[in-house]
């Protein structure tokens, strides 16, 4: 497995793992489009992939205009095997070496992704319009991570 930035080429795998996943499915497909993978990996973003030989099987995008997680998502198959913790990892490295501005997100209360940023160091901050559990990571929780 390597893990690396992500590209335009690897829009179709990033398509597929989105799609692919058990919670936070997209049920309108229409809401998220080539065009938003786009401006997230060139204008206003940055991203990262895991991948086989054979396929993208998770990927990372940080939203560098809103500080946002905007995307962290891994195919059902690799979940459990430190995919999602090392995309994280490279990302928040990434945008904290850079900018000590916080980093927020947010996901489905009693989820497994809820469980996962909370154990990586992530705070619950709120909810969101949407519902969501909003949480964020500072530059300092970062640099004191125990995980």
């Amino acid at each position: 497995m390597i893990y690396r930035e992500a590209t335009l080429a690897d829009i179709p795998g990033l398509f597929r793992v989105r799609l692919a996943v058990k919670e936070n499915r997209l049920v309108n497909t229409s809401l998220v489009t080539e065009a938003d993978y786009i401006r997230y990996l060139t204008t206003d973003g940055k991203g990262w992939v895991a991948a086989t030989m054979h396929a993208i099987i998770g990927f990372a995008i940080i939203d560098t205009h809103r500080n946002n997680i905007w995307a962290l998502f891994v195919d059902p198959a690799f979940e459990g095997q430190g995919v999602g913790k090392t995309l994280q990892t490279a990302m928040l490295h990434w945008h904290f070496t850079r900018s000590a501005a916080p980093l927020w997100l947010g996901t489905g209360k009693g989820t497994r992704a809820e469980k996962f940023y909370t154990l990586t160091g992530w705070k619950p901050c709120g909810i969101l319009e949407t519902g969501e559990q909003k949480f964020e990571i500072t530059y300092d929780a970062w640099q004191n991570r125990q995980c």
